[in-house]
């Protein structure tokens, strides 16, 4: 059953009030068609109730366990250590799971889908800071022989990874480009979870998270979050580069909530563009 009054409004909860969560927030206040911002979450419940009181129309701050029993659609733009608090209760209320958090999801991912298809739900992964992921879908509806990702980040933009961390691998005062990682997308999202989604959703797209190889560059030349996709298939061999602005937030670039917008703009739309 739908938790909006009006079934013609999909009605939406936002995990995470960071960057992204206020630029996806600020989004829905001012008017998306078809759906309707009815709260959020935060950690700085305080903060968050600032920001909320200067909107159109402020919604209150829940936790995440919450968000599920007021919303229709259930967006996760949240820390990866906090994604099964929000994902659980939403896919268990059968609602629309969109995340931003793809190596979480990827890391459980059996877990999740079969939660989602005991209890009616979906889980939707926004394109984020990739481009070129239909693509790379449709050459998968035949065979592709190998993909390849190279990413290029400011040093800052990684720091603190779990595996530069693990591994000892320091990226402060770098004067040249340093590869930090070789190795597969699934490897890649455990050790990078704040930094390369990108790389998990490219092997959903693709031929799985295990079959996508992956490397990652601290470029202490570089200001923008760069990524490059070579993909050799049977339908076709295509190159796709993109360089990404950072957020505020240094690991995430600027696309990823506009991303998100998009695909909340899809939901209620009569006319859908992209697989």
């Amino acid at each position: 059953m739908s938790s909006s009054s009006n079934p013609q409004v999909r009605t939406v909860a936002i995990g995470g009030f960071g960057a992204i969560g206020q630029k996806i927030a600020a989004a829905l206040d001012a008017g998306i068609p078809g759906l309707r911002l009815v709260a959020v979450s935060a950690r700085d419940v305080a903060r968050a109730q600032t920001v909320m009181n200067t909107y159109r129309q402020p919604v209150p701050v829940l936790t995440l366990g919450e968000l599920a029993q007021v919303a229709d659609v259930v967006v996760e733009c949240a820390p990866a250590e906090v994604f099964a608090a929000l994902a659980e209760p939403a896919l268990r209320a059968g609602r629309t799971l969109l995340v931003i958090s793809v190596g979480a999801l990827v890391a459980r991912q059996a877990h999740y889908q079969a939660l989602a298809q005991a209890h009616g739900a979906s889980i939707i992964v926004a394109t984020g800071a990739l481009l070129g992921l239909d693509a790379v879908q449709a050459a998968a509806q035949g065979q592709i022989h190998s993909i390849r990702m190279v990413t290029r980040k400011p040093p800052q933009g990684l720091q603190g990874a779990p595996y530069l961390v693990a591994n000892n691998i320091s990226v402060d005062g770098l004067t040249s480009p340093k590869k930090v990682f070789e190795g597969n997308a699934l490897d890649a999202v455990i050790g990078f979870p704040a930094n390369v989604n990108v790389a998990a959703a490219l092997g959903l797209a693709g031929v799985g998270p295990e079959n996508t190889m992956i490397e990652i560059w601290a470029d202490p030349s570089t200001e923008r979050n760069n990524h490059t996709i070579t993909v050799d298939a049977d339908s076709a061999s295509f190159t796709l580069t993109i360089a990404n602005i950072p957020s505020e937030n240094p690991k995430t670039g600027r696309i990823t909530a506009l991303s998100m917008i998009a695909a909340l703009r899809k939901l209620g739309s009569v006319l859908r563009v992209g697989t």
